[in-house]
Formats: C-alpha cells, sequence, structure tokens
C-alpha cells in the first residue's frame, strides 16, 4: 500500500520521545478537546506548577493572575490576590528579572505602569538543565558555570557575573581572562543576549521606565576590566564601580531552541540514512544560517551545490562524504522526510530547507507512535490511510487498510472518540417528495487540531507528573532528610579519619525497612524525572510544528 510507505517515519525520532510520553499521557485518560480555551486551562496549572516549584507560592499567585489576563497594573494584582502591594511589588520583580513578566505604560494613563506575563517562556524553566548540558558541551566547565550564575541570578551585568563564576564556582583554576573570553564568545554566538537599556530622558513626569530597543546593539561586547575584577576580588572595589553597569546581560532561549531543532533534524537523518547524510545535513544548516532567519516559518533561502561542496572541503575531515557529496545530497532530497528540496540547476544544483515538511514528517511520526502504543499498530495503519487519502468512507477505509470490518469499525470509533481523526458530513439535497435528503460521512485527518489536542494532552501529563513528583517528596519528606543527614555525617567521620567499624555502627541507624521505602521512593521520583524530560521533547517537538506548519503565534521572537 502507498500509505505504508509512512511506516519509515516512526524511526525518526528516538523511542525515549515517546515511551514515557505514552505512559504518562494516558494514565489519566485523554481529555475532550473542544477548542484554544481548554488548552490554555492545561498549560496554565502547568506554569503555576512550574513557578511554584521554582520561586514559591506569592511569585505563583501573581502570575496565576496575570495568565488569566493580558495585562494588570499593582493595584489590581494586589486586589486579585488578597496580597499586600509590597508582596505584589517583590514578585514582580523576581518575574521582571527573569524575564518572564515585561511591563510599561497604560494606554488609558501613561502614569501607570500595567504587566503582562510572558507565558511561553515559563516552559523554559524545565530546560535549564539542556541549556546548561549544550553550553558545557561547547564552551566546557568554564561556559557552564557563567550559564548556571545567568540562570540563578535571571540576568547581572557581565562583570557581576564573572565576579560570581571566580569566587563561588568549582572551577578555582581558572583565569579570569578564561572566564571572560567565554563570556564574549557566548555573546558572539548569540547564547547570551543584552536586556534593552534604560533610556534616559529629561522628562521629569515619566513615571514608568522605557527602553531603548537597539537589534545592533544585543550582542555589542562589554568592557570587562581585568584589573578591576581582581580588585573586586581582593575587597578593593566594587560591582558598582564597573563601566558596563548599564549592560544587562541574559540566555537567549531561541538560540537555544534553535540548536535543539537542528539537533532534532540531524539526528532523524542520522536514524534513517546514516551518519555521512547527517553530517551533510548538519554542514547545509550551518550555510543557511548565514543567508536566512533561523526562524523563518517555511522554507531557507537558496542553497547552491557549489557553497556545500567548498565548506565540506574547507572544514571537513571526511573523506567519504567529499567523494560521495552528489550522491549524499541526491539521498537527502529524494528521501520522503521532504528536509532537502531540490529547486533549480544554477551552481551545480539550487537547494532549499524545508521546514514545513521536515516537521510534519516528525510531528506525524510521533502522533502515530501515540495511536501504535495506545491501540495498536492496526489503528496506526488506519489512521495513515486517511491521512493519506484527505477523505474516505468507512466501507472504503476497511478495503484500503485491509482490516476485517468489524475491526476496522471499532478502531476507527476509538480514534474519533480521542479526537485523532474528524468526521466531515455531505449533505445530499433530496428530490423534492423523494425522501430525506441523503448525507455521506467521510473520515479525515485535521492536522492542526490532532497536534493542538496532542501538545494539550502533554501538557496535562507533565503537570501531572510533577505534581506527582512533589507529592513523593512531601510524603517521604523525613525519611529524605534523614538519609541526607547521615550521608554528611558519614561523610565528615571519613574526613576526620574514623575508623571503618564505627561508621558502620551509625549507617545500621537507617534500618533495613527505611532503605527499602527510600529505595523505592528514589527510583519512583527518578522515573518521574524522566518523563518530565521525555515530556518536554514531545512538546518542543509539538511547538516546532505549530511554528512551521501553521499561522498561529508561538513564543518564537528573533529580539528578546
Amino acid at each position: 500500500m502507498q500509505c505504508d510507505r509512512c511506516l519509515d517515519n516512526i524511526c525518526l525520532l528516538p523511542w525515549s520521545y515517546f515511551c514515557w510520553s505514552i505512559r504518562f499521557c494516558f494514565c489519566f485518560g485523554l481529555p475532550e478537546y473542544s477548542s484554544q480555551k481548554a488548552m490554555s486551562a492545561d498549560y496554565s496549572h502547568l506554569c503555576s506548577a512550574i513557578l511554584e516549584q521554582c520561586f514559591g507560592k506569592v511569585v505563583q499567585l501573581v502570575a496565576d493572575c496575570l495568565f488569566s489576563a493580558t495585562t494588570r497594573s499593582l493595584s489590581q494584582i494586589a486586589s486579585s490576590t488578597k496580597l499586600s502591594r509590597k508582596e505584589v511589588a517583590l514578585a514582580l520583580a523576581v518575574l521582571v528579572k527573569y524575564r518572564l513578566v515585561d511591563f510599561g505604560a497604560s494606554q488609558q494613563n501613561p502614569f501607570l505602569a500595567e504587566y503582562a506575563l510572558r507565558r511561553e517562556d515559563v516552559l523554559c524553566l524545565l530546560r535549564y538543565p539542556r541549556y546548561v548540558h549544550l553550553v558545557q558541551a561547547k564552551y566546557g566547565n568554564v561556559g557552564a558555570s557563567i550559564a548556571e550564575e545567568l540562570i540563578n541570578s535571571g540576568s547581572d551585568t557581565a562583570t557581576g557575573i564573572l565576579v560570581k563564576c571566580l569566587t563561588e564556582g568549582e572551577n578555582k583554576s581558572e583565569t579570569a581572562e578564561s572566564y571572560r573570553n567565554s563570556f564574549l564568545q557566548m555573546i558572539t554566538d548569540h547564547y547570551i543576549i543584552k536586556k534593552p537599556e534604560l533610556l534616559s530622558t529629561d522628562d521629569t513626569e515619566e513615571v514608568v521606565p522605557k527602553f531603548e530597543t537597539n537589534e545592533c546593539d544585543f550582542y555589542r561586547h562589554p568592557n570587562i576590566d581585568l584589573q578591576l575584577l581582581a580588585k573586586i576580588r581582593k575587597g578593593e572595589a566594587t560591582v558598582s564601580e564597573a563601566k558596563d553597569g548599564h549592560m544587562v546581560w541574559n540566555l537567549n532561549y531561541d538560540r537555544f531552541h534553535q540548536d535543539f531543532r537542528d539537533s532534532i533534524m540531524i539526528d532523524a537523518i542520522e536514524r534513517k540514512l546514516g551518519e555521512n547524510a547527517a553530517e551533510c545535513f548538519r554542514f547545509i544548516l550551518k550555510i543557511m544560517y548565514n543567508s536566512t532567519d533561523p526562524w523563518q516559518r517555511k522554507l531557507s533561502n537558496q542553497i547552491t551545490f557549489v557553497e556545500i561542496k567548498q565548506t565540506i572541503e574547507k572544514k571537513s575531515n571526511n573523506l567519504d562524504l567529499m567523494k560521495y557529496l552528489d550522491q549524499y545530497i541526491s539521498l537527502i532530497t529524494d528521501d520522503s522526510l521532504g528536509f532537502l528540496r531540490r529547486v533549480g540547476d544554477m551552481g551545480g544544483g539550487l537547494f532549499v530547507v524545508d521546514m514545513e515538511k521536515s516537521f510534519e514528517s516528525l510531528a506525524f511520526a510521533c502522533v502515530e507512535s501515540v495511536i501504535t502504543e495506545r491501540f495498536g499498530s492496526k489503528a496506526a495503519r488506519i489512521f495513515r490511510v486517511i491521512r493519506c487519502k484527505k477523505y474516505i468512507e468507512q466501507e472504503d477505509l476497511q478495503k484500503e487498510a485491509m482490516i476485517p470490518s468489524k475491526e476496522a469499525k471499532s478502531l476507527a470509533y476509538n480514534l474519533f472518540q480521542e479526537q485523532f481523526i474528524h468526521v466531515k458530513i455531505i449533505k445530499k439535497p433530496g428530490g423534492g417528495s423523494n425522501g430525506p435528503a441523503k448525507a455521506f460521512y467521510l473520515f479525515q485527518v485535521r492536522e492542526k487540531d490532532t497536534v493542538r489536542m496532542l501538545l494539550d494532552v502533554s501538557y496535562k501529563s507533565l503537570y501531572n507528573t510533577i505534581e506527582r513528583s512533589n507529592f513523593e517528596k512531601n510524603e517521604h519528606k523525613g525519611l529524605i532528610e534523614k538519609s541526607q543527614r547521615l550521608d554528611s555525617i558519614v561523610e565528615t567521620m571519613k574526613e576526620r579519619g574514623e575508623s571503618d567499624e564505627y561508621i558502620a555502627e551509625i549507617v545500621e541507624t537507617f534500618t533495613p525497612p527505611e532503605c527499602e521505602i527510600l529505595k523505592k521512593v528514589k527510583n519512583r521520583i527518578k522515573t518521574l524525572s524522566k518523563a518530565e524530560l521525555t515530556l518536554d521533547d514531545t512538546i518542543f517537538l509539538l511547538q516546532m510544528y505549530q511554528h512551521h506548519c501553521t499561522t498561529l503565534p508561538t513564543g518564537i521572537r528573533k529580539f528578546k
């Protein structure tokens, strides 16, 4: 069957993208998806849980209040949350520092500040470990230390960040110069971005601060004085004396997400076409970014074969790739994934990277995996048939899918009930007195609605996973704290050189039943942590589909 060629797409993504997702997605059942409002409610609960986990109850209440409205003033937030104005102001200060809230003058009253929550960026709080891991892979421990300090502080000046890294960081052997060079390189590579600067104005009546947004200035290197850093470390100067006090820096989420997105595409090609094809596509993406906005939605600008060949000859040591480059490019362009498309013959061939087709293939590989896990391979075959045919009647469906009539009807009903497929009704007008109008019922797949429904389920599942993990920690809080205290005591005794027999006696104060319970709790928490990571991977993939395959507004902004 023609549609069975889509089976190859199942291998595009690693099984870890789905196995934990499936287990936690459907343990609570799929909710009925009816509108964007329902999705917003689940995402609201998820954001609330994340913010409470990271910042505490007061910040969570303020963020919940902002989530339910486009903008609100400080007085409105205080009135709605029943918190004091001081508590609300402190919570807003934290959210602004971590780039989770924007503010500006009200349109009705220019002397009144109104605050808006950046809903899409709340989910980035869960991705902090991935950001640090990526930076460590590129810049080593020095880069990871800088990223961790930026994450902990939300935003800070370059001098402030480097002082914290040098005084509090684990890499005591590293010099101030190495930290400065890594920081500047991260700015050059756009992993760190400067926040808009405060506008200085002579108008004393201006109450609400305004900021200057200069796109060309976001990656301008700050003036970092190494001698001043040395004086600050000795206590002979303060951070406020630095010349870069007006330049505040934070992590650029979009740059990290660009790398995550590229990694998904390259890994998919490597699994299906091999390492050499994946390396070839990696170079194609690097060339693409020289002339194309990284977050262009549909297609990249044109790339010539000569550009690809020259780049690979300069930067690659892979002799097989150089020798058979034209064959690897043909392999990628001819593949059903549709990642690369040939659009002309100039310069040895003109190519474009088709982001829309790429993430359509990847997203529906994910959807088919979910269906296979929940309903079986025959249900996935029915889904593929309906998607290939666009519209199909029940009788034709069982023939095309080659499944017995009764089983096909049952599986199609299950898919319809869980809103993976939909029904389109076509009515044929009756002929006067010849009886009622006839109606034809055709199955179809509304791709955007299906992905949005699965994204909603993922939000709900991630929320349930976080809540369950918090419950396990609170339920066994005493046991976990006792274990931590005992580990600390044993470590101290080893440093003092106590005898092994005495240490063993101390360890035995933790009884075998307690050890067994603690082991089970740790395993459950570890399982839930893995589920959080893989669910976030699935959410990220589906969000990329929404960005590249729909016209829906997304949280991706070129300049933040």
